[in-house]
């Protein structure tokens, strides 16, 4: 009987909690979760498959934990098994191959391998997590798939069109995560944007925010990533009145060069992107904007490359995500190999950017120098136990000295000085 488990996670916040979510339900069948260098009797995979070095560190792992126990189980599942399959089963020794809409009924696969499986004593009754294993901060899922289908994207492929959560379900997932002592919701999805387009009768995040505002216990409400085109004038009118939700947007750029973006298949310009950026600031305290930015997507020039560093200086983000452009089978821009960028052309590019972003993250920084803020303490700091971390509302890392245990608690801290990507503060 299978007793053990390990759980490997590659790629983005829903597939952190889609893990989180199988690992509550196996644990309630009264696995024990190993996390040191002992063979465990099950591994779960859950793979990613945005860019080719995800592909290929997905495959490595299960390559791994094979060589790791030999007779272990293995279930591989994620966006790696949707169109890849073929990939997968050149590995021997692999268990079972599940796909995303099948994560929800692991114990029905676990079941499968090993009739033997204790039955838990207790099933949770709806979908969903109570807590999120290694974070202060809790992330919940309130939406599934994509309907954008940009050119250089797998994701619709893998994850399927735009579903939602009910409202009532998030609501009780977000009161058992505030019981369980979590301050900080971050609402996660493939595309959080299109939450509700779905439902009768149709809403949208903010209403997500508004009903979550009401429970007791959090005291922070963060997006993870909103694409441009669904920040709406209501979620920003929402965030500005509001003292739950977090003054950060992470808003994908993905290129400053309006031909570009048009090739992408992104529903905006740079115009527009610079635009909506400047009201958020304008409307909403201390808010800081991060971003992902595609490096090296065919056809892009350095006339088109240098827009986009213009576009970075002008937005002024706090954190700039840089991605080489990474061809995936299936998408639209994937046949246009005759423009193709070199490969050395792209990694200087990325340099270049890298040091543009640098630029713009202490500007963000610079403006908080002097002021108290709320930070959210995640733990010590691990090169100097005297100092503990948190991250503020606006997503500005914190470090500060004291002798007290203040983990999962929200303090106020005076913020002194930039020290390398964070601020060094002193507790008020």
């Amino acid at each position: 009987m299978m007793k053990t488990v390990k759980f490997y996670t590659l790629g983005c916040k829903v597939n952190q909690y889609d893990t989180q979510e199988m690992r509550e339900r196996l644990l309630q069948t009264g696995f024990e979760e190993l996390e040191d260098s002992r063979p465990a009797d099950l591994y779960v995979i859950n793979t990613c498959t945005v860019t080719q070095h995800a592909d290929a560190k997905s495959l490595n792992i299960i390559r791994r934990v094979k060589r790791e126990n030999p007779q272990a189980r293995i279930i591989v599942t994620g966006c790696l098994t949707e169109l890849d399959t073929d990939k997968i089963k050149k590995i021997d020794g692999i268990s079972l191959i599940v796909k995303n809409k099948e994560k929800e009924d692991i114990l029905k696969h676990l079941f499968f391998l090993n009739p033997q499986t204790r039955k838990p004593a207790n099933p949770q009754t709806i979908n969903g997590i109570s807590y999120f294993k290694g974070h202060t901060r809790a992330f919940l899922k309130i939406q599934d798939g994509c309907d954008n289908f940009c050119s250089y994207c797998k994701v619709p492929l893998v994850r399927g069109p735009s579903r939602s959560r009910k409202l009532n379900e998030i609501v009780r997932e977000a009161e058992n995560l505030a019981k369980n002592g979590f301050k900080e919701i971050v609402l996660c999805g493939i595309c959080v944007g299109l939450y509700g387009k779905d439902l009768m009768p149709q809403m949208g995040v903010a209403d997500v925010i508004e009903a979550l505002e009401e429970i007791g216990g959090i005291s922070r409400i963060r997006l993870s990533s909103i694409e441009a085109a669904d920040v709406t004038e209501e979620l920003i009118e929402k965030m500005s009145r509001s003292k739950k939700p977090c003054p950060h947007l992470h808003i994908p750029m993905q290129s400053g060069d309006n031909e570009i973006l048009r090739k992408m298949n992104r529903r905006y310009s740079r115009e527009d992107y610079l635009g909506l950026v400047k009201r958020i600031k304008n409307k909403i305290s201390l808010a800081t904007i991060t971003t992902d930015v595609l490096v090296g997507f065919p056809a892009e020039d350095e006339s088109a490359f240098k827009n986009t560093v213009d576009l970075v200086n002008a937005a002024m983000p706090l954190k700039v995500h840089i991605f080489p452009y990474s061809r995936r089978e299936g998408t639209s821009a994937s046949n246009n190999f005759r423009y193709a960028i070199n490969p050395l052309i792209i990694k200087e590019r990325v340099v270049r950017l890298n040091a543009a972003a640098d630029i713009t993250a202490n500007l963000c920084k610079k403006q908080l120098l002097g002021k108290e803020t709320e930070v959210l303490v995640e733990g010590r700091v691990k090169e100097n136990l005297q100092f503990w971390q948190g991250y503020t509302g606006n997503y500005i890392k914190v470090i500060f000295e004291t002798k007290d245990d203040l983990v999962n608690r929200i303090v106020r801290v005076k913020l002194k000085e930039i020290t390398g990507d964070c601020l060094l503060g002193v507790l008020s």
